[in-house]
């Protein structure tokens, strides 16, 4: 075995492994969208790497997720692994892979917000921490349609000895009509739809105004916000909202419809939930609108797949009233400054959520016509 960066003429090795253990898989213009990430590009850092077999085949991988930081005046990159896939026969590689993750250069924190139940006791042998301290292992779900949700857990536990190739005959359940025919929106006077992300917008000023704040965010300029909307691999067009309080915008937030799979009922899951310090109730606000409007959207539940101790005060009786799931240490992080560990709060934007879950399949009827998706969507104010 011997490992190298991932090229171009990977990519369907990529998929391969991920087919393998029934993770997305990308298409082409997908796989070069990843690529031209523009942080990636900032360090000519590799896209991940790879375990080759005897004919230079990826067999198995792992992906790396740049992302730039902003610390006031402060520009800082971080990057978080996604993706790690080693098949059983390729036992032990996984260390190769993490240690090349790990050593790369001008990164002030390596971390993954996403591990599994099985993955997460590999990451504390290479350093990786469980962070933030209290709220590693948690996350937040509201259940929007009970019925979808007993019938995903049913089907958990009479396919949960199955093999996979049984649960691919039963092909995708728990489809629903309002994916692709969402209802309108039901926002409040100070919620609306956020569309606008040139340079100018109303949405810069929010950016350069929470880049100012003296916390340590990951980039959400317009620049990097319409390169995410960009993924050609989107088959709903994600959720944005933005609340506005005297004609500026004060909090964002943004959420994807997800399938985890075959078998699992679609989720809203929030990517982003984030506000100016002194508009901290707009985190609760934009919270409760992705809520009242998950089952209109073709959701079973809306999920928050990390909360730091700053969002679980922001959210204040929404995050009581919400299920706690996981259970075990899905965020390990190496912060090279504790300082920055300190000044850092993460939301799921800054984790792989984004790039790596897998989206609602289209409609058969609809394949092959998957296009970028843009916000849209026709709103009733509540």
């Amino acid at each position: 075995m011997s490992l190298r960066p991932i090229r171009r003429s990977d990519h369907e090795g990529l998929n391969r492994l991920h087919r393998a253990v029934g993770w997305p898989e990308r298409s082409p213009a997908g796989w070069r969208w990843l690529e031209d990430n523009p942080a990636r590009r900032d360090l000519d850092a590799p896209m991940g790497w790879v375990v080759t077999d005897d004919g230079d085949e990826p067999a198995a991988m792992l992906g790396n997720f740049v992302q730039r930081f902003r610390l006031g005046a402060r520009a800082l990159h971080g990057a978080t692994g996604f993706s790690i896939i080693v098949p059983p026969e390729r036992k032990g590689a996984s260390r190769g892979l993490i240690r090349a993750f790990l050593a790369q250069p001008g990164l002030f924190a390596r971390y993954t917000f996403n591990a599994n139940a099985r993955s997460a006791p590999l990451y504390k042998l290479f350093g990786l921490k469980p962070w933030p301290d209290t709220t590693h292992d948690l996350k937040l779900s509201w259940i929007v349609d009970r019925l979808a949700c007993a019938q995903g857990r049913a089907l958990r536990h009479l396919l949960g000895r199955t093999s996979a190739d049984t649960a691919a005959r039963l092909g995708e359940r728990l489809m629903n009509r309002r994916l692709f025919q969402p209802e309108a929106l039901r926002l409040p006077p100070d919620i609306t739809p956020l569309r606008d992300l040139s340079d100018g917008s109303p949405y810069a000023d929010f950016w350069r105004a929470l880049s100012q704040e003296d916390r340590l965010l990951a980039d959400r300029s317009p620049e990097v916000l319409r390169w995410r909307l960009a993924d050609p691999d989107l088959t709903t067009p994600p959720v944005l909202l933005a609340c506005v309080r005297d004609g500026r915008i004060v909090g964002v937030a943004q959420a994807l419809m997800t399938k985890t799979s075959l078998i699992e009922p679609p989720c809203l899951d929030i990517l982003d939930l984030i506000a100016l310090n002194d508009a901290p109730d707009a985190v609760a606000r934009l919270a409760r609108c992705l809520i009242d409007n998950a089952r209109g959207l073709g959701a079973a539940k809306a999920r928050l797949q990390m909360a730091t101790p700053a969002l679980l005060q922001a959210l204040g009786d929404l995050g009581e009233q919400a299920r706690r799931e996981g259970g075990w240490g899905h965020c390990h992080a190496i912060v090279d400054d504790p300082a920055l560990a300190a000044a850092w709060a993460p939301t799921p934007f800054d984790g792989d959520y984004g790039v790596c879950s897998r989206p609602v399949p289209l409609p058969r009827v609809r394949r092959g016509t998957v296009r970028a998706a843009t916000p849209a969507g026709r709103v009733s104010k509540a």
